[in-house]
């Protein structure tokens, strides 16, 4: 079964989605789950959901490890026409997961206790990111 999900983020950030992914799985059985976020901008991740701390900072480590390109140490970067976070952003979807997979049994996602899935954008702007989920039992 494939399903898209929605999300809107309101710029750079992680967005929480583990409880609009565990409805695609309501009364799937045992399977397997793959997400793949359809943008080349954005990430999807495995992170801990109990200490917002956690989003913070991998938020600001990502952001000093790939800066916008108005940073000096960015200079080199030759695709800027679409502002000075795009390029920063494919560089950060290009270290990060795009796609996950997870398991399901008796159609709950077999998460550990911590983890949620989030979306991870990297772009300033508000976007709307679309997922592709497909449940293959």
């Amino acid at each position: 079964m494939i399903q898209e999900l929605t999300i809107q983020t309101q710029g750079a950030g992680l967005y929480e989605i583990t409880r609009d992914v565990a409805r695609t799985c309501v009364g799937a059985g045992d399977g397997l789950l793959t997400l793949m976020i359809r943008h080349t901008s954005a990430s999807l991740l495995f992170q801990e959901n109990a200490d917002p701390e956690v989003q913070t900072d991998l938020q600001n480590y990502f952001h000093r490890l790939v800066p916008p390109t108005t940073d000096p140490s960015m200079s080199y970067l030759t695709h800027t026409y679409e502002g000075p976070d795009d390029m920063p952003a494919h560089i950060k979807a290009a270290m990060m997961p795009v796609s996950l997979s997870i398991p399901v049994q008796n159609g709950q996602m077999m998460l550990g206790t911590w983890q949620g899935i989030y979306v991870f954008e990297h772009r300033n702007a508000p976007h709307t990111r679309r997922i592709a989920s497909h449940f293959n039992a």
